[in-house]
């Protein structure tokens, strides 16, 4: 067994470069821990659902490097992430996650601005007179 697994994980703009090794539950992202790089709670649930489906939240060491988008992007980011590696470190695993979803990369992106319209959908104010 390999000592290191890499796992890319994507959502909207965020891009998460996640390396997962044997260990005691440590969640490092941009060389900080994870309790204080999301304030959030609920983020933080995000990022740990692919180890507790697979019940190896004491078991593995996770270190993220996170560029691009907003905090919810980053965090779901980086459960792709964390699912991908765990499939490479275990191929049992996939199936459990596959189920939960968390292996499925989330199309939805930002919609682009029309021309004509302040903004994706947004119409300028309408009148009668």
């Amino acid at each position: 067994m390999a000592d290191k697994f890499y796992g890319t994980g994507r959502r909207k703009k965020s891009i998460a470069r996640v390396y997962i090794t044997p260990g005691t539950g440590v969640v490092t992202i941009n060389k900080r821990p994870m309790d204080e790089y999301f304030g959030l709670e609920t983020l933080k649930v995000i990022v740990r659902q692919p180890l507790a489906a697979t019940e190896n939240t004491e078991k593995f060491d996770v270190l993220v490097n996170v560029r691009g988008g907003g905090i919810s992007g980053q965090a779901g980011a980086i459960r792709h992430g964390i699912a991908r590696a765990l499939c490479k470190a275990d191929a049992e695993f996939r199936p459990i996650l596959k189920k939960a979803g968390f292996l499925t990369r989330d199309p939805r992106m930002k919609e682009r601005k029309k021309y004509g319209l302040k903004a994706a959908r947004r119409a300028p104010q309408f009148s009668k007179r």
